[in-house]
């Protein structure tokens, strides 16, 4: 494992990072061993947020002997500055530790969430305060909306972006990852695996490794995950006419509107399990129809609950048409499992 500058902001990291997402899935001995599999393999940052159930948690229990040897990266939601101290105060308690090394503005995609964090009692003069009292030593923002990510990186007002990067969303390489590197600013690359949909480890990472200065933040789930990607740093970095032709067809695949997996539109108040139906075309494609109907039929059943109130589309990042898109994915469900029967 390599270590790097992280911009300017005086931390040294790994050049592999580590999300904290699907720790959350796993019991406390297994996210444990996962989170100490990942720290003996040499990486040494971990992005969590206050937002990520018991992730914060979880990292706080597996590094509070370890805590010079980390960089602990968290986030906060709120926008106004009494919320996101409470947010901090918390997070600092439960990670066990007496600062952030990284604490960043989660989801500034709006400009509405813009004016919010930079009114007077709003977050951004909160976490000024909080790295002047010498609890945060990095202040970072992230965002899921290409044009504001660019206006954030321009005011100069923060130490590293985190926006989405991998071979299907790729437009950050772009102006966005130029304007931050000539302010200086850590790059984290989320979603390396586009939310899941990106199912070879290989070839994600052989579109990543072009970018040595992007730090890329993976979510590990088992130690043996851990080790499938830290594997591919140990290996002289190619990409090959084949690994190019794959990329093409996952692109594809997947088409312009997919779901990432990101969970923001979650909990339905009807009880559709939205995530796992969004993936239901892909699933059907990589299993075949008959066996996606039997791997997926509790989760397209609950489609049938949705009303339509359309709470999923304003949470959703990405703004996508998710009723619509999960009319069509239960009536190609319902097709496939007709033709399953007869």
């Amino acid at each position: 494992m390599k270590y790097i500058p992280f911009g300017s902001t005086g931390l040294t990291v790994s050049e592999l990072g580590f999300g904290g997402i699907p720790i959350i899935r796993l019991d406390e001995k297994s996210a444990l061993a996962v989170l100490h599999r990942a720290y003996e393999a040499g990486i040494t940052l971990y992005d969590t947020a206050n937002l990520y159930r018991d992730s914060e948690r979880k990292i706080g229990m597996a590094f509070a002997h370890l805590r010079d040897k980390v960089v602990l990266a968290t986030k906060t939601f709120r926008r106004d500055a009494a919320g996101a101290t409470e947010q901090l105060e918390n997070s600092l308690r439960v990670m066990k530790t007496d600062y952030i090394d990284l604490y960043q503005l989660h989801q500034i995609s709006q400009d509405e969430d813009w004016d919010k964090a930079t009114a007077a009692g709003g977050v951004l003069k909160a976490v000024v305060k909080a790295k002047e009292q010498g609890k945060i030593r990095c202040i970072g923002v992230t965002s899921h909306n290409l044009a504001m990510a660019v206006k954030l990186v321009k005011t100069g007002l923060f130490g590293s972006i985190q926006f989405p990067f991998n071979f299907i969303e790729d437009a950050a390489k772009g102006e966005l990852h130029s304007a931050a590197r000539e302010r200086g600013m850590g790059i984290l690359a989320m979603k390396p695996f586009a939310g899941g949909m990106i199912d070879n480890a290989r070839i994600a990472f052989a579109f990543l490794r072009q970018y040595p200065d992007v730090l890329v933040l993976p979510g590990f789930d088992s130690p043996e995950r851990v080790d499938e990607v830290v594997s591919l740093y140990q290996q002289p970095h190619t990409v090959s006419d084949a690994d190019i032709q794959r990329m093409e067809r996952y692109h594809q695949e997947l088409g312009k509107q997919f779901c990432r997996r990101c969970e923001y539109c979650q909990p339905c108040p009807q009880g559709v399990m939205i995530t796992s139906a969004m993936g239901y075309k892909v699933i059907a494609a990589r299993m075949s129809p008959k066996v996606a109907v039997e791997f997926t039929k509790v989760a397209m059943e609950s489609v049938a609950q949705c009303t339509e109130c359309r709470e999923c589309v304003d949470r959703c990042p990405y703004d996508l048409p998710i009723p619509d898109m999960l009319k069509e994915h239960y009536g190609l469900y319902e097709r496939h499992k007709s033709e399953s029967l007869s």
